[in-house]
């Protein structure tokens, strides 16, 4: 059963990772390239908490690390540098969610396969990227921020209450556990997560808000492909066995 679990994670993980970096190339590395100008040109001294950028948590991207910044010892060349960097996190990360879903998948114990597998994926999405991003929507470099502890507690809490809310409406039975569940959902976004008292930046808003929806569209394609190729492979793996 592990041989299988780490297989398939493996597997899933590489491909979905290489896949998204590939997207990623079209979608939201240019604007990180495009707002890492504005950064480069800000004056220096500015806060290194901004560096922080929520959809790290969906896919991580090497470009977080800006050359623009004084504190900063290292940052991947452009071009193919940066790419590969940017494809080995992707795939790591990748790697990561998937022996959570199959991992899921095992305590479900019941039959699994590629469309399952997709909205395994769906839940995921919204754990990871969709909720979280309700509160802190994904940040481009030279955007003023609020004290990164904070921001950091408040994403876990928010990624932990949407999964469980989730899991007590989908998997208990009881009207209680559902009400419940309801009511966990929207708590972290009821506290509200921590922002700046001042609102603004280097980088123009039209530009900040394109990064924000086309990450969260990538990430979505991402989980996509990860549930389904997750479910699929584990079908498959099943019925060898």
């Amino acid at each position: 059963m592990l041989r299988k679990i780490l297989t398939v994670a493996i597997i899933a993980g590489v491909l979905s990772g290489m896949g998204i970096s590939v997207v990623q190339e079209f979608t939201t590395t240019p604007l990180i390239l495009h707002a890492e100008k504005y950064e480069n040109a800000a004056a220096p001294g500015a806060d290194e908490d901004a560096k922080f950028l929520p959809a790290a948590f969906v896919l991580i991207h090497s470009g977080e690390t800006h050359e623009g910044s004084e504190d900063s010892d290292w940052a991947p060349a452009e071009g193919l540098e940066r790419l590969l960097f940017t494809g080995l996190s992707n795939i790591i990360t990748g790697v990561g969610f998937a022996l959570l879903l199959v991992a899921g998948y095992v305590i479900y114990g019941g039959r699994v396969d590629g469309r399952l597998g997709v909205i395994w994926g769906a839940a995921g999405f919204a754990v990871v990227a969709l909720a979280p991003g309700l509160g802190l929507p994904p940040e481009l470099p030279g955007l003023m921020a609020a004290d990164l502890d904070g921001r950091q507690a408040w994403w876990f809490g928010a990624a932990f209450c949407t999964g469980l809310g989730i899991w007590l409406m989908v998997f208990r039975r009881e009207r209680l556990f559902h009400i419940l569940g309801i009511l966990v959902l929207i708590l972290p976004h009821m506290v509200g997560a921590p922002h700046p008292d001042d609102v603004g930046g280097d980088v123009p808003p039209e530009l900040a808000a394109h990064f924000a929806a086309a990450s969260l569209v990538t990430a979505a394609v991402f989980w996509a492909m990860l549930g389904w190729l997750s479910g699929t492979l584990f079908e498959r793996f099943s019925a060898e066995d």
